[in-house]
């Protein structure tokens, strides 16, 4: 453990811009990928299951990731997989901590994001910059009534994922505290 604050990464969105309006975005590669939570929701045998997911991932956010002030962790449905299939093809290592969420897309009683809550359990109080594509306002709300570090939760576009306003927004970030 390191006295940076934490870069918590969700994969589809943030990393991998599900919801590009054109096949091919400038720098990405796309891949096709077998996760297991995504593999669940198939029909065994079905084409989607035998060609797996597409996913798009820029060669370089590795490096550009790595080179932030934070100690880099996974929070994504991926979970260990994220350091088996992501993180060979941006250039990050394949050793990053993952968020191990006990249940996945569990029903918030307040209407949270599923993961805001184990999300906050997993920092144990260390600052934290969160990027994910379905943070909500309700989720920094509750950040901040529930999190006595500081925090940042950066909602990410899922057509677009990060791009270098958001690299500079995090390193603003961690460079005020």
């Amino acid at each position: 453990m390191t006295d940076r604050p934490l870069l918590l990464i969700d994969v589809d969105g943030p990393l991998n811009p599900y919801a590009a309006r054109f096949a091919r975005l400038r720098g990405y590669e796309t891949h096709r990928l077998h996760p297991a939570v995504w593999l669940a929701r198939q029909t065994p045998g079905s084409r989607s299951h035998r060609r797996g997911l597409r996913v798009r991932l820029h060669p370089g956010h590795g490096a550009r990731l790595s080179a932030l002030p934070f100690e880099l962790a996974w929070a994504t449905t991926w979970m260990h997989q994220a350091n088996e299939m992501i993180a060979p093809s941006i250039g990050l290592p394949g050793t990053l901590p993952v968020i191990e969420w006990p249940e996945l897309f569990a029903k918030d009683p307040e209407g949270l994001y599923w993961k805001t809550r184990p999300l906050l359990e997993w920092a144990a109080g260390r600052p934290f910059a969160w990027v994910d594509d379905l943070i909500t306002d309700l989720d920094t709300a509750h950040v901040t009534a529930h999190h006595d570090a500081p925090s940042l939760l950066l909602r990410i576009h899922p057509g677009r994922g990060l791009r270098e306003a958001d690299f500079r927004t995090l390193t603003e970030w961690a460079g005020s505290l």
